[in-house]
């Protein structure tokens, strides 16, 4: 049960659980990267890249710590609301394809779910390919708008606006800022190949 945002988080930060030792490794990568584009880029030291940096990374907790009800090889949870989407989804060929292509295939749809949510969220808290990870972001959470839309007891308004931040993250590059991709970009504009196919994600 949850009980205020300060004791929730704290709990969160040091709950006995393999989950939080791998969440400070990640948290701790993310800081390291921060301090040296930091470094080696005067245009990166201003507020606007450092709000940036703390909002991506924010929601790339919320992610992360979303995936951990999906932790294999329990669904149970993530089958529930399945079942909701097919009850009160916006569309009848969303609850079609739910109920005949992803029940059937349950477990695989679990670790698939699970493994972007945790690629999604590490991504997001490390500046790491954020155009790409944002706009699949996007998709799996409009695809839950579309799901929930008819249930009364979710606002619709929420997914519309995580999908609209998603959008703004890939469209805006927010990787770029204080985050690995800042990294890769500064490499592309030095060579080609490679490093240009990567500057497309990021």
């Amino acid at each position: 049960m949850r009980t205020n945002p300060f004791s929730d988080g704290l709990f969160f930060l040091t709950e006995n659980y393999w989950a939080t030792p791998t969440f400070w490794a990640i948290l701790i990568v993310s800081l390291i990267i921060a301090a040296l584009v930091f470094a080696f880029s005067k245009e990166q030291r201003t507020p606007d890249h450092l709000v940036r940096y703390v909002v991506r990374g924010i929601v790339g907790l919320m992610w992360w710590q979303q995936s951990l009800w999906k932790v294999p090889p329990d669904f149970d949870s993530l089958r529930h609301w399945v079942e909701e989407m097919i009850k009160n989804t916006a569309f009848p060929i969303q609850a079609e394809l739910l109920e005949k292509l992803v029940l059937p295939n349950f477990t695989a749809f679990g670790y698939l779910i699970y493994s972007l949510e945790v690629i999604i969220g590490i991504s997001l808290i490390v500046g790491l390919f954020v155009r790409a990870t944002s706009t699949i972001g996007a998709l799996m959470i409009l695809n839950i708008y579309l799901g929930l839309y008819r249930s009364e007891t979710e606002w619709p308004w929420t997914y519309a606006f995580l999908v609209l931040l998603m959008i703004i993250f890939a469209v805006e590059r927010y990787g770029r800022s204080l985050g690995a991709d800042a990294l890769i970009a500064a490499r592309t504009q030095k060579s080609g190949g490679l490093t240009r196919l990567l500057a497309a994600v990021t």
